[in-house]
């Protein structure tokens, strides 16, 4: 754990009456869990990957698992809570993260020819692009103009158009979890966290939870093109998840989702401090509509993980006047919410990260030297 963090102080204020889903790593291999009423159960006997325990959520109980004890005894032992679900992304869903987008796109990832950049767009589409509606009339005459005026973007076509952008964040079983190590490429020079909440889909396109994630950024490759997003967005340890999943009940539903103001914290080793806010209220596509246009002519059997987009970019100067925010390696991110809690993971270059070793076909054999597998299939052709 980052300093004298203790998991208890990264769960929700009231996470004693909430249902969570998420990930260990035992002895015998990564397993599944929940938790109810601060208690643990591990249901791997049950549902050995943490895909196929949300599609049997709606006929098992936490009591079916075995009882592994109180939080404590999970502390080290936390993934993120996602296996085989696809890690999906949607990018540019906030009025501000649009129009940084166009700044890297204009500045060619030159972090120092942004500030001008930023203020010039800014004065002329800030207050209409905030009030637009995507996909709508006023969302095309707008499009119209910024064209005429020679400020049109691909980045302001998904912004206020009528598709939503929806990229492949990271390959099945690439997530990190919590307290761990997240990554930047060595030869980016300038990138930033994105603090979001993520949508846990199951099969049937159904949101069934939330969690809180990390979809690190680099500024300076999707500046360059936008083209190189694969690279600006999938590199080892590149994306973090957790600490846990909050499945959706009486207490917690969507809505809580839409009005979750996220928090963003960033401590340098050199004693920087960076704050933020990304409020979800201000997102211009509906949670479920990203959902939507993330199914739309596609399939999703594993299910799949959501991230929702931010509002937070971060501009506030580091080491030198004008040329904004970037990463160092030794950063503290903590991203979090009081209803989901806090994901704290330490930066360091994806080259230094924990290498990306524990693939699909290490776990089919990890399940399948447990029994887990068999077993599994006799319950379901029972």
């Amino acid at each position: 754990m980052p300093g004298d963090t203790a998991l208890l102080d990264c769960l929700p204020h009231d996470w004693r009456t909430g249902l969570f889903l998420g990930r260990i790593q035992t002895n015998a291999g990564p397993s599944p869990i929940l938790v109810s009423q601060g208690i643990v159960y591990d249901m791997s006997a049950i549902a050995p990957t943490s895909a196929q325990l949300v599609e049997k959520l709606p006929f098992v109980a936490a009591t079916d698992g075995e009882k592994i004890g109180d939080l404590d005894a999970i502390e080290a032992a936390l993934l993120s809570p996602v296996d085989l679900q696809c890690v999906k992304a949607c990018g540019v869903t906030f009025a501000l993260s649009a129009l940084e987008r166009v700044i890297e796109e204009r500045a060619r990832g030159d972090a120092g020819a942004a500030a001008e950049i930023r203020g010039r767009l800014e004065e002329r589409v800030g207050g209409s692009i905030r009030a637009v509606v995507p996909g709508t009339e006023e969302a095309a005459a707008l499009k119209a103009a910024l064209i005429e005026d020679g400020l049109w973007s691909q980045y302001l076509e998904v912004a206020i158009g009528p598709d939503a952008e929806v990229f492949t964040k990271a390959p099945v079983l690439a997530t990190v979890g919590p307290m761990a190590e997240i990554g930047i490429r060595s030869d980016s020079t300038w990138n930033n966290p994105e603090p979001e909440v993520v949508l846990l889909v199951n099969a049937d396109g159904q949101a069934v939870g939330a969690t809180l994630g990390n979809d690190v950024n680099l500024r300076d490759f999707e500046g360059r093109s936008a083209l190189l997003l694969g690279k600006a967005k999938d590199n080892n340890a590149s994306c973090s998840l957790g600490p846990l999943v909050r499945l959706f009940d009486g207490d917690f539903t969507i809505d809580d989702v839409r009005n979750a103001e996220v928090g963003l914290t960033i401590e340098g080793p050199e004693g920087y401090m960076l704050e933020g806010t990304s409020r979800m209220d201000q997102i211009s596509r509906d949670p479920l509509e990203l959902v939507r246009q993330t199914l739309s002519e596609h399939q999703y059997p594993d299910g799949f993980a959501l991230f929702l987009g931010t509002l937070f970019a971060p501009v506030q100067d580091r080491d030198e006047e004008g040329r904004g925010f970037t990463h160092k390696v030794g950063d503290i991110v903590a991203i979090s919410t009081p209803r989901l809690g806090k994901l704290i993971n330490p930066v360091v270059t994806s080259k230094d990260a924990a290498p990306w070793t524990f693939g699909l076909a290490a776990l089919m054999t990890n399940l399948a030297g447990r029994g887990l597998l068999s077993a599994v299939d006799q319950k379901e052709t029972a």
